[in-house]
């Protein structure tokens, strides 16, 4: 299966280099491994994707094949410092996401969004038994 995500000049693949999973050759990296060393792509255009099956994926809906696409390490920049503006917002949001809208107060944790409120004005009988 690897013999068909194999196509280095990008003749079979829209024109971008491609390349099975794990066989990318050196110099190149996901956004995930740019993050990892502390750089970002910097607005250069996609250099190669790497393709593999996936059977989590295998879907009637959705196709099995995934696609990751990779960047020149040397053309990538250092990650932009976070701001004390940009800490502000984070903890904002964040306190935010603490803030049950039930009872109006701080829970303690980040709501889940599935009950849509904190524990304990979700489950209220359960927490009087306890």
């Amino acid at each position: 299966m690897a013999g068909r995500f194999w196509d280095p000049d990008g003749a079979r693949h829209g024109g971008i280099p491609t390349y099975p999973f794990r066989l990318a050759p050196e110099g190149l990296a996901t956004r995930r491994q740019l993050r990892a060393a502390g750089l970002r792509p910097g607005g250069q255009d996609i250099a190669a994707q790497l393709m593999w099956y996936s059977s989590r994926y295998r879907r009637k809906d959705r196709s099995p094949v995934r696609v990751a696409y990779l960047y020149r390490i040397d053309r990538a920049q250092p990650v932009r410092p976070m701001t004390a503006a940009k800490w502000a917002a984070l903890a904002k949001a964040n306190a935010a996401r603490r803030l049950c809208p039930a009872c109006r107060t701080d829970a303690g944790y980040r709501i889940p969004t599935s009950l849509g409120m904190c524990v304990t004005c979700a489950y209220p009988d359960q927490q009087r038994a306890a």
